[in-house]
């Protein structure tokens, strides 16, 4: 790679990782004008609107976060406020309970808030009375699905953190370069860098005191809370006895019995 190469970049991820940032904090300075409603608000909030008008608000909301799912882009509470409850603020908790029983009692969904931070929510398989956390992503079903099990996977096996060369270079050995547009899936660097990271299924983050400037990957929260590690550490393997990789086995399964725990705790403090 040359020297222009390098910068361009260089350039580019750090743009990026601006953009990023400037959005964030938008994303902080417009949730925080919110207040999250005493009980006593709400009951009287409640008092004010027939039960059709909260039926009727609490659908909106549902279908809102449906229609934001099918692009697996994390809700922000912000933007449900602003876009959907609007004048319903008083009765925000309510509403959010009644659409939580909808989806898990209608979709077998479960609505989990992810960032306690930003307030970001995703939809994630409900639990299933035999198994110790959400129900896993199956086993990839699509080309994009597929590569991001690679990645995940490759994360996995390096101990939870690795530079961003080393992923371009096992994606560059299955054929899909980085620095090439791909006939799947276009501009390979920016679906990786950009729309999984935006999905919250990567983080993506600059290396402290690196020159050049390097980057490395992590799962990001929807991946932890999504895609099983026992079930990446199969797709590893593929017919290998799991227990050889010993570290990797112990981490996958030791997980399970906390997931749900961790579920039920992050959808409870909203």
């Amino acid at each position: 790679m040359t020297q222009r190469k390098r910068l361009s970049n260089v350039q580019s991820a750090s743009q990026s990782k601006r953009q990023s940032n400037s959005f964030m904090t938008q994303e902080e300075d417009e949730d925080a004008t919110f207040t999250q409603p005493s009980t006593s608000q709400v009951q009287r909030g409640l008092e004010k609107l027939t039960p059709a008008q909260v039926d009727q608000k609490t659908a909106e909301v549902v279908q809102y976060i449906l229609v934001k799912d099918q692009k697996k882009i994390p809700v922000r509470r912000a933007d449900l406020v602003k876009h959907v409850i609007k004048d319903y603020r008083a009765v925000y908790p309510e509403i959010i309970k009644r659409a939580m029983r909808i989806f898990e009692q209608v979709f077998g969904l479960k609505l989990v808030e992810i960032d306690s931070k930003n307030h970001m929510y995703v939809l994630v398989n409900n639990l299933d009375a035999s198994t110790a956390r959400p129900s896993p992503v199956e086993r990839p079903s699509n080309p994009k699905t597929g590569l991001l099990f690679v990645i995940l996977s490759v994360i996995f096996m390096k101990g939870g953190v690795v530079r961003e060369n080393l992923i371009w270079n096992t994606l560059k050995k299955l054929r899909v370069d980085p620095g090439q547009r791909h006939e799947e899936f276009g501009d390979v660097r920016k679906l990786v860098t950009d729309e999984f990271v935006r999905q919250r299924y990567l983080e993506y983050a600059r290396i402290p005191h690196t020159e050049p400037v390097e980057f490395e990957f992590r799962w990001g929260q929807r991946s932890d809370m999504e895609v099983s590690k026992a079930q990446i550490l199969e797709f590893v393997l593929h017919e290998q006895e799991p227990q050889s990789w010993t570290q990797q086995y112990r981490e996958a399964h030791s997980t399970a019995g906390t997931s749900a725990s961790q579920a039920s705790s992050s959808s409870s403090h909203r």
